[in-house]
């Protein structure tokens, strides 16, 4: 049995009593009641997956929230020794800091001084705030002014178990690699952990694999090339032609890429009025990318459906901007989906998401709903627009899909059911997630011309 085919049945929801429990953060009541349903007999199998995939996102989400209140103030005093109880009081109450209740405490998420970096008032009040990637504003200006530029790139990435284990006990590890697309090429495997097995070119979420001990050091050293093109789509005269059906990726996958109500209404609005497939591509875009906030996200199996989720609360992170736009875009007749891997500078590696969407005159491009958001909060409208069509030679592409299985099936409960980006790891038949996990990315060679 595939244990993440249970995350489809999210978006039917559990029994009333259940989810009281569980929104309440009373998750050891709600998981007794989620075994006593699961031992009746008539109950549907959806109903099985649902309560199922409940019961392990609470099993998830203390160590996504593990700050208490007063850990939580400490941390920012370390920063500002006069912050006080009650502008931490005015924080939460403006919906600036995530946090639930876990068995009658409120608990603060994760990274949520990373997200207070984001505000200017409390970079203002003292809060350093996080630095501002210069050198990909440069990498833009190259790519702009010549049009197309490619970057060379080597990486070497690493998973094994937080905790020492039996180093003799069985062992499974997926690592991604870059995947075959138009803007990636000569992708070379330099160097492996013996016994890997590469998934097909066009997987669509590629990687290597190993069966082995688990004392073996699962690394994997590639080198691949990626190319951004700029394309003006300012420069389209005339209505755009609407997509041929053969194009696909027009409908719903549960949970997360659903047509709610809400999602439905939103997308009429945001799109009245416009002629043609680019200009309801553009509205969503331009939506989007001022109207939702960045927030640092708990892992994403913890997170119910994420499009309708973000349009209703006005926050998310890179993938779950990328969502709402792909579900926007759907609804609205445009084919769009999923790309995701990693964000590379010559300094450093680190996971991230976006978009695609299928214009009839030039094909598939890309939308960073994340970048563009981040850019229109520092009021670079020149930045915000370019990622409407474009992305930058800062990447590496590893997924084409969202909610798929690896090669070979990883039938147990995945780090993250969703996407693959920091690996999956299993040992003696027992899945490792959160932080019994290590997952190491280094960046050992960029190169773009001129540098």
């Amino acid at each position: 049995m595939d244990q993440n085919a249970v995350w489809a049945a999210l978006s039917a929801g559990v029994p009333e009593d259940v989810e009281r429990l569980y929104q309440a953060g009373r998750f050891a009541a709600a998981d007794r009641r989620i075994r006593t349903l699961l031992g009746q007999e008539h109950l549907p199998p959806i109903a099985r997956d649902a309560l199922r995939a409940r019961a392990e996102q609470m099993r998830r989400l203390p160590e996504s929230y593990p700050h208490t209140r007063a850990a939580a103030l400490a941390m920012l005093r370390r920063e500002l020794p006069d912050f006080s109880d009650a502008e931490f009081d005015a924080l939460v109450a403006e919906d600036r800091i995530d946090w639930r209740w876990i068995e009658g405490e409120p608990y603060y998420q994760e990274r949520f001084l990373e997200t207070l970096r984001i505000y200017p008032d409390m970079n203002a009040r003292g809060l350093r705030p996080d630095p501002v990637s210069h050198y990909r504003v440069g990498v833009l200006s190259r790519l702009q002014s010549q049009g197309t530029l490619q970057a060379e790139i080597t990486l070497q990435a690493s998973i094994a178990p937080a905790e020492p284990a039996d180093p003799d006990a069985p062992a499974e590890a997926w690592l991604p690699i870059p995947a075959e697309c138009p803007e990636q090429s000569h992708i070379q495997i330099l160097d492996a952990t013996p016994g890997g097995t590469l998934a097909p070119g066009d997987a669509p979420q590629r990687t290597i694999h190993w069966k082995a001990a688990a004392g073996t050091p699962f690394r994997v050293t590639y080198r691949y090339r990626i190319r951004a093109t700029c394309h003006d789509l300012d420069a389209l005269t005339g209505p755009v032609p609407e997509a041929e059906p053969w194009v696909g990726f027009l409908q719903e996958e549960a949970p997360h890429i659903t047509f709610t109500p809400w999602l439905r209404d939103l997308c009429a609005r945001v799109t009245a009025g416009c002629r043609d497939p680019l200009q309801r591509a553009r509205a969503i875009y331009d939506y989007v990318t001022r109207h939702t906030r960045y927030r640092y996200q708990p892992g994403y199996a913890c997170l119910d459906p994420i499009a309708d989720r973000c349009a209703k609360n006005g926050w998310g992170d890179c993938g779950v901007m990328a969502l709402l736009f792909i579900t926007l875009c759907r609804i609205a007749g445009i084919p769009a989906r999923w790309q995701s891997g990693l964000y590379v500078t010559p300094e450093r590696a680190g996971c991230h998401d976006w978009a695609q969407f299928y214009l009839a005159p030039l094909g598939w491009l890309w939308a960073d709903c994340s970048f563009g958001a981040s850019a229109h909060r520092r009021g670079d409208e020149a930045v915000r627009r370019h990622y409407f069509g474009n992305l930058d030679p800062l990447r590496m592409v590893a997924n084409r899909a969202f909610y798929a299985q690896l090669t070979p099936p990883d039938p147990f409960w995945r780090d993250d059911p969703y996407d693959n980006q920091t690996g999956e790891l299993v040992v003696n038949g027992r899945p490792l997630t959160g932080k019994a996990r290590v997952h190491d990315i280094r960046v050992l060679d960029f190169r773009l011309p001129g540098d």
